[in-house]
């Protein structure tokens, strides 16, 4: 368990003064701490758990695309980092946690938010689901996590998708990758998008791809996301973002598994990665995919 005030006392901006704080939900690899001082500042403090190296997360990284983040006006501004202690401190930002349904009913703005963090400077490290989730099979190997059932039988489906989606590759851009619902603010203004732990230069298409996978949304939402993003209606931009939103889904389970296997957190870690294994099975063995992979490949023929 982390010593808050021991934290707390190490960060220069809090020492010494009068706090208020108050635990925020979420963080399934970090704690986080709105912190209120009698100065007037307003900060949430995240403290990252030491096992999130094996889950491909460099903190000094996440720092820099925070900064980087935030000046496009799409991140929480940055107060202070401790290197080293797994330590960032960013700006309290006011406005409502998104939901699934949230997603969903404002696919125009999502799309509009992204574009703009799309934009911003080149983030440090480069996002690679196809090498990542290797890794994490590799992680689960070594530490002789148990699979699930079947797992190992979607790597013919896999393997085709990513064949297609390496055959005309997007230009990288500054992308979030992990944004889940919970990741997305609202104030009735512009958007705003917190927690770059997987932040890195990826596809667009992947990031489409996984924010409506992460919702639950269907087809018809990834079709509109895709169009309000690119500014047409093209089949292959939301076949492309589907196919990476499918191996997504298989990369992240893995997640879910080193998680169940070293966190400390009460959480249930085999269940969250089971759903999304479902439905990338459910992709995969159903009419849809060999459609998906014949528009994919008529886009990069293009």
């Amino acid at each position: 368990m982390t010593d808050l005030d021991e934290v707390l006392d190490g960060i220069p901006v809090l020492a010494g003064q009068g706090r208020h704080v108050s635990a925020l939900p979420g963080g399934l690899t970090n704690e986080n701490h709105r912190v209120r001082t009698d100065a007037g500042l307003d900060v949430v403090v995240r403290v990252s758990s030491p096992e999130a190296g094996l889950l491909g997360v460099d903190r000094h990284a996440e720092f820099v695309n925070t900064l980087a983040a935030a000046s496009t006006g799409v991140g929480a501004p940055v107060v202070d980092y401790l290197g080293g202690r797994g330590v960032l401190v960013v700006g309290f930002l006011p406005g409502r946690t998104w939901t699934e349904v949230d997603v969903g009913a404002n696919l125009g703005r999502l799309a509009a938010a992204l574009r703009r963090l799309h934009a911003a400077p080149s983030f440090v490290g480069r996002f690679d689901m196809v090498a990542l989730r290797r890794e994490y099979l590799a992680v689960v190997r070594e530490r002789g996590f148990p699979l699930p059932p079947g797992y190992l039988d979607l790597e013919p489906a896999v393997e085709r998708a990513e064949a297609v989606l390496g055959l005309a590759p997007e230009r990288l851009v500054a992308c979030h990758n992990d944004l889940l619902p919970a990741n997305v603010l609202d104030d009735g203004g512009d958007l705003r998008i917190i927690d770059y732990e997987y932040s890195g230069m990826n596809e667009p298409s992947f990031e489409l791809g996984n924010a409506v996978a992460e919702a639950r949304l269907g087809p018809e939402a990834l079709v509109e996301l895709c169009t309000a993003y690119y500014g047409r209606a093209d089949p292959a931009d939301a076949a492309r973002a589907e196919l990476w939103g499918f191996l997504a889904r298989y990369g992240w389970t893995l997640w879910g598994i080193i998680q169940e296997g070293t966190s400390s957190i009460d959480y249930d870690f085999r269940g969250w990665a089971m759903e999304k294994l479902d439905a990338a099975r459910a992709l995969a063995r159903g009419p849809r995919f060999d459609g998906l992979l014949a528009a994919g490949a008529a886009g990069a023929a293009r």
